[in-house]
C-alpha cells in the first residue's frame, strides 16, 4: 500500500491547471487491473482544454443491479515546490503532497475491494469504485460530467467517500470564484521615475477598493450549522499569489495578485460575480489598464 501510494503522489496531478492527468490515469488503472478489477475510462467530452484530458475511471467488484459506490479524486491542490512529489516516510507515516487529499484514501479504497475479493466475500450487489479529476476545482470535468451522462451513481444503495473530513458530514459547501488581476504600467529607470508608469502604485489602488468590498463581504455569516472549526463569514482573499517587477531600481511595468472570493450557499454566485468584476471594471474606467482571468 506504501509502494502505491507513494508512486501516486510521485505523479504531481497539480490542478489547477490539470496536470500529468493521463500519467496518473495509467498508474491507477494498471494497479486495478493487476488486482483484478474490471477497468474501465470516461474521456470528458471536451478534452482540447489547457492541461491533460480529464479521465474518469470505474472499477468494478461483484455482479448485480446494486452498487456501493467508493469515491475519489486523484487530483490536488498545486504545490509550493516540486519536493513536495518526493514522497517521504518516516516510521508508519508517509508525507508527500495528495497523500492525504486524497490519494491516500484511493490506495485504501483498493485495498478494501481487494481484500474482499481475496477473502472470496459474497456481495448481494457490486462495489464500483470511482476516480475523478477536477475535484479540487469544483468537479466540472468529473464528478459533474459523470453526472450529466448519467454515469454517476447508477443503480447506487450509498456510497463511501474517502476524502480527509475527520469523520465529519458538512453540510453545506463554500462557492469560489478565484482570478489573476494583471495591472500594467511603463517602465523607467529610478533617476527617470517621472517618465515611467508605476504598475504597483496602480494595483495598490485596485486592492484598497477591493478592501472596501472584502470589508462588506467578510460581514455576513451563514445559518447553516457549520462546526466549531469552520468560519461562519464569506470569504474574500486578496493576494494569495502575488509579484511584479524587474529589478529594485526600475519602474515596476506589470504586476498581478490573485484574488479568491468563497461564497456561503445563502450567496447568488452570479450577483457576487458581478460585484468583484464590477470593481475590477469601475477601476479600467479609471484609466487604470489591467486585465484579469478567471481560473475557478
Amino acid at each position: 500500500m506504501s509502494a502505491m501510494l507513494e508512486e501516486l503522489v510521485s505523479v504531481p496531478t497539480e490542478n489547477p491547471p490539470g496536470k500529468n492527468y493521463r500519467l496518473c490515469v495509467e498508474v491507477l488503472e494498471s494497479h486495478l487491473r493487476r488486482a483484478g478489477l474490471s477497468c474501465e475510462r470516461s474521456v470528458y467530452e471536451q478534452s482540447s482544454e489547457s492541461g491533460d484530458a480529464p479521465e474518469c475511471l470505474f472499477a468494478t467488484y461483484g455482479s448485480g443491479k446494486r452498487a456501493l459506490y467508493f469515491h475519489g479524486h486523484y487530483d490536488v491542490v498545486p504545490a509550493q515546490s516540486s519536493d513536495q512529489f518526493r514522497p517521504l516516510r518516516k516510521e508508519h507515516f508517509l508525507f508527500g503532497r495528495g497523500s492525504c487529499d486524497m490519494k491516500g484514501g484511493i490506495v485504501a479504497m483498493l485495498y478494501a475491494i481487494s481484500a474482499l475479493k481475496e477473502m472470496g466475500a459474497r456481495l448481494n450487489g457490486r462495489i464500483v469504485l470511482t476516480l475523478v479529476p477536477d475535484e479540487e476545482t469544483g468537479g466540472k470535468r468529473g464528478s459533474a460530467w459523470l453526472a450529466r451522462q448519467n454515469l454517476l451513481g447508477r443503480d447506487a444503495i450509498g456510497m463511501l467517500l474517502a476524502e480527509p473530513t475527520s469523520g465529519v458530514v458538512w453540510n453545506a459547501n463554500r462557492g469560489a470564484l478565484s482570478l489573476r488581476v494583471r495591472v500594467f504600467g511603463k517602465a523607467a529607470h529610478v533617476g527617470l521615475q517621472h517618465q515611467g508608469e508605476n504598475a504597483f502604485e496602480r494595483m495598490n489602488s485596485i486592492v484598497g477598493r477591493l478592501q472596501q468590498l472584502k470589508h462588506t463581504v467578510e460581514k455576513r455569516t451563514t445559518r447553516f450549522n457549520i462546526g466549531a472549526a469552520q468560519a461562519p463569514n464569506s470569504i474574500l482573499m486578496l493576494g494569495g499569489e502575488s509579484g511584479g517587477g524587474t529589478n529594485f531600481n526600475v519602474v515596476p511595468t506589470e504586476c498581478w495578485f490573485t484574488v479568491d472570493r468563497r461564497l456561503n450557499p445563502e450567496e447568488d454566485l452570479g450577483a457576487e460575480k458581478a460585484t468583484l468584476l464590477g470593481v475590477l471594471e469601475a477601476c479600467r474606467n479609471d484609466a487604470i489598464p489591467l486585465e484579469w482571468q478567471i481560473f475557478q
